[in-house]
C-alpha cells in the first residue's frame, strides 16, 4: 500500500474505438452460441474490431491525440509516453516509440508496459510517481489493445469476450487536493497459466507447429479467474479505502476492468456498493484489456457521472495474475471519446438501440 504525495491529477482523457462492430448475432454464425447465452454470462452485446492490418499504435495514437486536444497541450510538452498493451505492433521497437513518432513528441522518452488487463492502472501508477517526484511534468499514459489479432474465432470461450480500443490519460501535478491518493498492487504468479498466449516468445518461439496448434491465440481457464477476480476486486478496494479512513459509502464511482459484467457486479456487491455507483460499459465494447478503464473513465465524464472532489476507485485483475487498484479524488477532467456508444438514459427501455454518432462525442 503506497500513498501518492504530492498529488498528481488526471489532466485529460482521450478514447478511441473502431467503427467496425461485431455483434452477438455475428458470433452466432461463427460458433455455437446465442445472444442470450453471451449476454447472460458476460453482459456483452457487441464489441469493436479494427480493420485487418491496423496496428495497436494507430489506436493508441488516436486516443493520445484526443487527450492532448482535451488538455489543450502540444505533444512537445510531453516528458514520457507509457503504452500498456499485450498486443504491441511488434516485439520491438516498443509501440510507445511508434506513438512518440506519430505524435512528434520529440521531448518525450517512451516505453511499453505489459501488465495485461491491469496494464493501465500499473502504467498510471508508474507515470504518477515520476510526476510526483518532480522529474516530469506531463506524462501520457495509454492503454491500447487490438485483441482481435490474438483471438481464435472458433473458440467459443474466448471469442465472445474481446474487442479492440484505446484510452489515454495525461498526468500532471495537481493544483489542489484532488488527484491520485494511493495505489495497491499485487501479483500472484502461481496463476500465470490461467490466461496465456503460449507461443511467440523465447519459451516457445514461432514455428509451423505452434501456428498449427493455435498457440498464438488466447488460452483461458475462466472459472478460477472469475473467482479470483471477484475476490480481489473487492478486497483491494476495501483495503485501500480503509488506509485513508474511508469506506464504500464514500465512493462516488467504482471503475473496474471490464472483463465480465457478472464479475464486476459480484465484486461491487461484496464491497457493499449500489449499482448506481458502479460503471458498466462492457455491453458495447467487450473486454479491450488495457483500454477498458480509460475508456470507462471517458464514458463517466461524457455521461456527467463525476464531480470535482469525488472519490473514485479503479481496480483490475489480469493475466499474470496481476492485480491493481488506484484511489483518487477526481479532478474536473475534460475528455474526448471518438466513436463512443451513447447508451440510453438510465431507466430507458434497454431494448431500444443506442445512438451512435460519428466522430468525436
Amino acid at each position: 500500500m503506497t500513498s501518492a504525495r504530492p498529488l498528481v491529477r488526471v489532466r485529460s482523457l482521450g478514447g478511441y474505438v473502431p467503427t467496425r462492430v461485431l455483434t452477438n448475432a455475428d458470433l452466432e454464425r461463427l460458433v455455437d452460441t446465442t445472444d442470450e447465452w453471451i449476454m447472460a454470462r458476460t453482459g456483452i452485446r457487441e464489441r469493436r474490431l479494427v480493420e485487418p492490418g491496423t496496428p495497436t499504435s494507430a489506436l493508441a495514437t488516436r486516443a493520445a491525440r484526443h487527450a492532448l486536444a482535451a488538455a489543450d497541450l502540444p505533444a512537445s510538452a510531453l516528458d514520457l509516453i507509457l503504452v500498456a498493451t499485450v498486443t504491441p505492433d511488434m516485439s520491438f521497437p516498443p509501440t510507445a516509440c511508434i506513438v512518440q513518432e506519430n505524435l512528434k513528441a520529440t521531448n518525450a522518452w517512451a516505453l511499453d508496459l505489459n501488465g495485461a488487463c491491469s496494464g493501465f492502472v500499473y502504467a498510471l501508477t508508474t507515470g504518477a510517481q515520476l510526476v510526483a517526484t518532480g522529474a516530469h511534468r506531463n506524462v501520457l499514459v495509454i492503454g491500447a489493445d487490438t485483441m482481435s489479432t490474438i483471438v481464435d474465432y472458433t473458440d467459443r470461450g474466448t471469442c465472445i469476450l474481446f474487442g479492440d480500443g484505446a484510452g489515454a490519460a495525461i498526468l500532471s501535478p495537481s493544483e489542489d487536493d484532488t488527484g491520485i491518493v494511493a495505489f495497491d498492487h499485487e501479483c500472484d504468479g502461481s496463476g500465470g497459466d490461467l490466461v496465456i498466449l503460449p507461443a511467440g516468445g523465447s519459451a516457445l518461439p514461432p514455428s509451423h507447429a505452434t501456428v498449427d496448434a493455435k498457440q498464438h491465440t488466447i488460452h483461458m481457464n475462466g472459472n478460477p479467474i472469475f473467482k479470483f477476480a471477484v475476490r480481489k476486486m473487492a478486497e483491494l478496494p476495501a483495503r485501500i479505502l480503509a488506509s485513508q479512513g474511508l469506506g464504500p459509502q464514500d465512493v462516488a464511482l467504482y471503475v473496474a476492468h471490464q472483463a465480465n459484467a457478472r464479475i464486476i457486479e459480484a465484486a461491487a456487491q461484496r464491497l457493499g456498493l449500489p449499482a448506481e455507483r458502479v460503471l458498466l460499459n462492457i455491453e458495447h465494447y467487450g473486454n479491450t484489456t488495457a483500454a477498458t478503464i480509460p475508456l470507462a473513465l471517458c464514458d463517466a465524464v461524457e455521461d456527467d457521472r463525476l464531480s470535482h472532489g469525488d472519490w473514485v476507485v479503479l481496480t483490475s485483475v489480469g493475466a499474470g495474475l496481476t492485480v491493481g487498484t488506484v484511489l483518487m479524488r477526481w479532478t474536473d477532467t475534460p475528455a474526448r471519446f471518438e466513436n463512443r456508444v451513447v447508451a440510453p438514459p438510465r431507466g430507458a427501455d434497454p431494448a431500444r438501440p443506442p445512438a451512435r454518432p460519428a466522430g468525436t462525442a
